[in-house]
């Protein structure tokens, strides 16, 4: 289906699949002049502030069936890329996720949160969602031009750097595996004495509605003897690309969990992460930052 662009001038055709035969179809014929299209908030402060053109055509992807929406398959949480930010940050199965539901809630105003999809999120490359997302291992389910296919996220976020990645790829959902979810037997010993150990950070240059400058994300596991037996941290921020930070994971992963882990942490977190500098703030400053705010966020987690 075709409908109008808004407005007048040179304005993009919008074209509404209505399945995925349709749109694999659509993808063909337009021959890459197009861009798609689930809120469109970021795509229209790009437009707006001139940092992309306009394309001739748009593909919305607003009725593609089964892409929105959160459900336990299997044993894993599914989210639909088209799910909105709003409801990602409420929804009933995503409270097992305290990290995704924190950045859902950082992420612009509640108005933005209302329109924007988890989806363009994570296919900005740069949005907040994705240092959560990396430390819940969630993997990516996209329809390419070879199939639909399924990626860690890690692999996506490489294809950015080394330039393999294919932009006519669609994302379809999120998928997190269970075992990031709170011990659902309660009753085992074991689990009822590992203790889980979770924390988000978002560093803007105002309070709200703002870009961040860092970003960073933590998840771990104590078991019964004191040590940590499951570790997962993530830093990014800004333009940069977030990433897992492995080395700093290794600092910690067997060791007793201590607050005094907490300065080892973020000496270890500043060295490792990969930044930039821009106008706002130093690379340096960046790294020293994420460093801070995860070596923080540990010893407030371990001293409570």
């Amino acid at each position: 289906m075709v409908m109008s662009a808004y407005g007048s001038g040179a304005q993009p055709t919008v074209w509404q699949p209505v399945n995925l035969d349709e749109l694999q179809a659509l993808k063909s014929e337009l021959s890459g002049k197009y861009c798609f299209a689930a809120g469109a908030t970021l795509l229209r402060t790009q437009w707006e502030g001139g940092l992309v053109p306009v394309p001739e055509h748009m593909i919305s992807l607003a009725r593609i069936p089964g892409a929105s929406g959160v459900y336990v398959g299997g044993d894993e949480l599914v989210i639909g890329a088209l799910t909105r930010l709003s409801h990602c940050a409420t929804d009933v199965h995503l409270q097992q996720l305290p990290l995704l539901q924190s950045a859902m809630n950082a992420i612009a105003a509640p108005s933005i949160r209302n329109v924007a999809t988890i989806g363009g999120n994570i296919v900005s490359g740069v949005g907040d969602s994705i240092p959560a997302l990396l430390v819940y291992d969630a993997q990516l389910y996209w329809m390419t031009n070879n199939g639909m296919e399924m990626r860690s996220f890690s692999s996506w976020l490489n294809g950015g750097r080394d330039g393999s990645r294919n932009p006519n790829d669609v994302l379809i959902s999120i998928h997190i595996p269970m075992k990031h979810t709170p011990f659902p037997d309660v009753t085992s010993e074991r689990a009822s004495a590992t203790r889980e150990i979770s924390f988000y950070r978002k560093l803007g240059r105002r309070e709200t509605f703002t870009a961040s400058l860092v970003t960073i994300a933590f998840h771990g596991e104590v078991d019964a003897d004191g040590r940590w037996n499951k570790i997962a941290i993530a830093a990014g921020g800004g333009s940069g690309m977030a990433m897992r930070l492995t080395e700093s994971e290794k600092l910690l992963l067997g060791v007793e969990a201590s607050v005094m882990q907490a300065l080892s942490l973020a000496a270890s977190a500043a060295s490792e992460f990969v930044t930039y500098s821009d106008a706002f703030a130093t690379e340096q400053y960046r790294k020293q930052t994420a460093g801070n705010m995860l070596g923080a966020g540990l010893w407030e987690a371990l001293h409570s």
